[in-house]
């Protein structure tokens, strides 16, 4: 499915049909288009090596007939001297057109990969924030890594071995039909085997492959999540259990690979064996046709030297029919993705948010995740002033997340209209937006890289004065000081060497250096260990000083002290006060708290 910013797999793993391979092909030679000029020369060095390589017989044929003697002839040294000259530079020619059809074939298809590779990266970029909460990351970065990789193989070396041996094949028909069409008839009439040979082993090794493949994902998926699953293995002393599941996977997999195995026993020495058989039709019928005076002995020996150039390209092609077939299905699963549209996007003349303090409307929203999914939140009106702290407070699932990331626009509402400052945020330049308001998850996540570079990410054009100005306003910087390279400390990726909490007040010191007008702190205080939840929440209400805020609390006592609390619940708002009002007023507020309290 594509559109509306989801984007799913609808193909089997590695295969195309015809029209699904042409319309990926017509595509695919539409993005070309850049490089059309290098592909014409390309071609025309190609059609070179080829002739180069099918002159080789002719002029062994030519050297033998006329330079060697025979009956009736007593040879010609110099005919024989010419030829050998003649053959060495055709050899050398092919050798440097191989050489340079190489490079530059091998030059368009990476110049090609890495202009999809960032056409695809810069297209991810783009894609709004609900098709990553709903898609895998692990099918994503293959589309990046194993996908690419497909089309690597074939290029690097498949589009050079196609075309040279179609033009090999083609070229070779017609310069033994020249050379002689009595002994060419003779020698075509042991094609069609070989050629419907190879359509069954290309069928048939196609769905071998394609088992072997699934029986390995199969063997990798039994073998991660035993890992993986370790401590809960041993702890129920399942070791006997998983360890029969994985045997029985990988006996699987041993079985789908001795199938490629037998399949290529069947075919490879058939077409090796219609090899020598074409060798002994040449010879046998060769030799008749020499005795009755209608070719030389020369022809019959170029005739010989050409059924490799019959055989090996029809072999060649099919061992990498497979190859084509996963170049292209991994093409289409890159197209399909490309083709996936950003649910959230700008209007054309969109505008920046107005300057000063910004409020904050909900008017009249209904929201569902999906166009024929259950309707997630409905007829919701909230009105946030500028500076006012409002905390969303609900059962989980209630909605109220899903009502934080629609004032960030990370979507769009189904029905009404989300303001900031007045304006619709369909009408605000995503990039105004950004600056302005800023989202705090409730993990923070780092990337790899120093504490410092971190930090940054919140303004890439801060100078280190002000990254530590930030950190100093939190009250983080002698806390961040103290680790081993003070700020400059690598946190590695994900941000390992950190606690939960230490990620945390990274998130917010990042909040601080991007200085927004708006907050939103999805449930940022949840899931803190002790030791740094004194300072998160330290570092907090230092951040929300003079700010507009929404805080998703999880934490009642969070909730306590926004100025109003909406509570959210079945998709609706339910109600709406400050701590005091609705604690006093015994509605669903009330219970919560109440139930809270006791907990504690």
């Amino acid at each position: 499915m594509r559109g509306q910013g989801h984007w799913s797999e609808l193909l089997p793993e590695e295969t195309l049909s015809r029209d699904e391979a042409q319309r990926v092909l017509r595509r695919l030679w539409r993005m070309l288009k850049p490089y059309y000029r290098s592909i014409f020369v390309a071609t025309v060095l190609v059609v070179l090596q080829a002739a180069a390589l099918l002159g080789g017989p002719a002029l062994v044929g030519y050297a033998i007939n006329n330079g060697l003697p025979h009956k009736h002839f007593k040879g010609d040294v110099g005919v024989l001297d010419r030829s050998v000259v003649a053959y060495l530079v055709l050899a050398f020619a092919g050798f440097v057109l191989g050489r340079l059809v190489t490079m530059r074939i091998a030059r368009i298809g990476e110049d090609y990969l890495r202009m999809l590779r960032a056409t695809l990266f810069r297209h991810l970029m783009g894609l709004s924030m609900g098709f990553f909460e709903r898609e895998q990351t692990g099918r994503l970065v293959s589309r990046m890594t194993s996908d690419i990789d497909a089309l690597q193989e074939l290029i690097s070396q498949g589009l050079v071995l196609m075309v040279q041996n179609v033009l090999l094949f083609v070229g070779a028909v017609i310069v033994i039909f020249v050379l002689s069409w009595q002994l060419a008839l003779g020698v075509i009439v042991i094609v069609p085997p070989v050629y419907f040979a190879s359509r069954w082993f290309r069928r048939v090794s196609n769905e071998a492959y394609l088992a072997v493949r699934d029986r390995i994902a199969v063997n990798m998926s039994t073998l991660q999540e035993s890992l993986e699953g370790i401590r809960v293995v041993q702890a129920f002393a399942r070791e006997g259990e998983y360890t029969q599941k994985f045997h029985g996977t990988n006996e699987d997999q041993y079985q789908a690979n001795l199938r490629t195995v037998k399949i290529s026993a069947r075919y490879f020495p058939a077409v090796e064996f219609t090899g020598v058989l074409g060798t002994a039709v040449i010879l046998g019928f060769g030799g008749f046709l020499v005795h009755r005076n209608l070719i030389l002995i020369g022809t019959v020996a170029a005739f010989v030297l050409y059924l490799n150039n019959l055989f090996e390209p029809i072999q060649q092609l099919s061992q990498f029919y497979n190859v084509v077939q996963s170049a292209g299905a991994a093409l289409q699963k890159v197209f399909n993705l490309l083709d996936t549209h950003a649910s959230v996007v700008e209007r054309p003349g969109a505008f920046d948010l107005p300057s000063g303090s910004l409020g904050i409307d909900v008017d009249h929203v209904s929201f569902s995740y999906t166009t024929d999914g259950e309707t997630v939140l409905h007829d919701v009106n909230l009105s946030i002033a500028p500076g006012e702290r409002v905390a969303l407070v609900g059962p989980t699932g209630a909605g109220k997340s899903t009502l934080a990331k629609l004032m960030a626009r990370f979507y769009d509402p189904v029905e009404g209209t989300v303001r900031v400052g007045g304006c619709d945020l369909r009408d605000v330049m995503l990039s105004s937006l950004h600056r302005r308001l800023c989202v705090v998850p409730q993990e923070g996540y780092l990337f790899a890289g120093s504490l410092r570079e971190n930090v940054r990410i919140g303004r890439v054009t801060a100078t280190d004065a002000d990254i530590e100005r930030a950190l100093h306003a939190l009250g983080l910087y002698e806390r961040f000081a103290a680790f081993p390279e003070g700020i400059d400390t690598e946190v590695r990726e994900g941000g390992s060497r950190l606690s939960a909490g230490e990620r945390q007040l990274v998130s917010l010191a990042r909040a601080a250096l991007a200085d927004p007008d708006i907050l939103v702190l999805d449930e940022a205080t949840s899931n803190l260990d002790p030791g740094t939840e004194h300072a998160v929440e330290r570092a907090l209400e230092t951040l929300m000083v003079g700010r507009t805020v929404v805080v998703v609390a999880h934490r009642l006592s969070t909730a306590a002290r926004a100025d109003r609390i909406a509570v959210i619940d079945d998709g609706g708002l339910a109600e709406l006060g400050t701590h005091d009002e609705l604690v006093h007023a015994g509605g669903r507020y009330a219970a919560l708290y109440e139930s809270w309290v006791t907990r504690r």
